[in-house]
Formats: structure tokens, sequence, C-alpha cells
């Protein structure tokens, strides 16, 4: 036990981003390996749109995000993919993929601004990394993680996989939790703030998505892994000030 309580403490460490402490027992360098395996299967199961105009927008509005975020070390692409799905995702090695459907669905280049500050967030919250951490040292006990990690991947493949956001094998993104959500709103209103946008649009972003859902059927907070609209509306209007 305290073997384990020492590794745990070794892991922990506080994000300026969040303000708290989070358990990383994972380098950012493997994150981005894994990552960039990742971003491989999912562009073939969904593939860019061949728009070059679309792609060209999408890092326009992204670099005073990205540059905010004072993550310049990672290698950022920002893709838009061919679906009609709304949804929008980033793998820790800086690689945005923005749905065709939510592109065609946000009314400015700010609300736009408003998914991709918060998909930044995500990266500079760390939360993938957490994340794995998590996973790993649940199942293999905190003592162990840092041996396991540091090898080959092996039977930890869907661990990981998880963690990165992203179902490796089903090429299905997965969400964060509703902590992580709700942070990523946050630290991505406060990147918008820095990068000269207009925060604002994160709140008309948001209740266009809900007006666009209005009709269809949604679990009840307590069996959704991301916040109820309403409470996120809320938490987003606190972060903007409105």
């Amino acid at each position: 036990m305290a073997a384990l309580g020492a590794a745990g403490l070794a892991g922990c460490s506080e994000n300026a981003a969040t303000g708290r402490k989070q358990l990383v027992l994972v380098d950012d360098a493997q994150l981005v390996s894994f990552a960039d395996q990742t971003w491989d299967e999912v562009v073939a199961k969904v593939p860019p749109v061949a728009d070059p105009a679309a792609h060209a927008r999408l890092a326009r509005i992204g670099a005073p995000l990205v540059r905010a975020s004072g993550r310049n070390d990672l290698d950022w692409s920002f893709k838009v993919l061919d679906s009609p799905e709304l949804n929008a995702f980033v793998l820790p090695n800086g690689k945005v993929g923005f749905f065709r459907g939510l592109l065609e669905l946000a009314g400015s280049d700010d609300e736009v601004a408003s998914v991709l500050g918060h998909e930044v967030g995500h990266v500079i919250a760390r939360h993938s990394a957490e994340r794995m951490s998590q996973e790993v040292a649940v199942k293999a006990g905190v003592a162990v993680a840092q041996m396991l990690i540091a090898q080959e991947a092996g039977e930890w493949t869907d661990e990981i996989g998880a963690a990165l956001g992203v179902g490796a094998t089903l090429g299905v993104i997965l969400p964060y939790s509703r902590k992580h959500e709700l942070e990523a709103d946050r630290v991505g209103v406060d990147l918008m703030r820095k990068a000269g946008k207009d925060p604002t649009a994160a709140i008309r972003f948001w209740e266009r998505m809900i007006a666009r859902s209005a009709d269809a059927a949604k679990p009840a907070e307590v069996i959704s892994t991301h916040p109820a609209d309403d409470r996120r509306l809320e938490a987003l209007k606190a972060a903007v000030g409105a």
C-alpha cells in the first residue's frame, strides 16, 4: 500500500489551465505516438472532405487558439471529416476532427472557434493523459502502471484507446466525462478571450445545438456521459460572464 500511495503521489501534478491536481502517469510523447495511430484509423473510416477551402478555414480559425494555448510543440492539424454528424474531437497529438455536419450548423467563425477552443482545451487540460492514467491505474494498480505503460501496449490496447478518446478497434469517438466536458468549455472560453475571439459565440452555438436537438430524445444526465443541455449552457454563461 505504501508503494501504491507513493506512485500515486509521484504522478500527481497541478495543471495551470485548470488549476487542479491530476494523476498523470504517462508522458506526452507516448500519447502522441498512440494518437498518431488512432488518427490514421479514424480518417480511414471517415475521410476528410474534398474541399481544401473548408480545411483552410478551420486551420485559420484554430491558429490563434493554438497560439493562446502555448502548445506550439504539437503538430496541430484541423480537418473537416465528411460526415453529417454533429460532433468534433481532438487527439493529444493536436489532430482535430470536425465533422461536416457541425461545420454547417455553426453560424459564424466565432461559433466554430468556440468548438475548437473546447477541443484545444481538452489538450492543454491533459484530459487524455488523465483518463489514460486512471484507466490503467484502476485495472493494474498505480504501483505498476508506470511499468506497464513504459512497455508495449499489449493487453492494454483497449484501455489506451479509450483513454485517448477514441475506440481504436471500432473507430468510435468516445465521450469524455461530464467533468472534463465542462472543464474544456471553461478553458475554451479562456482561450477565445486570449485569441481575441468573441466568447459569447459559445453561448449562441450551444443554444443552436439545443434548438436542433429539441425534438430528439435525450437521456437523463445521471445516465449520460455529457452534461445536460441546461447545465452546460448555465456553466457556459457563468464562464463567459453573461
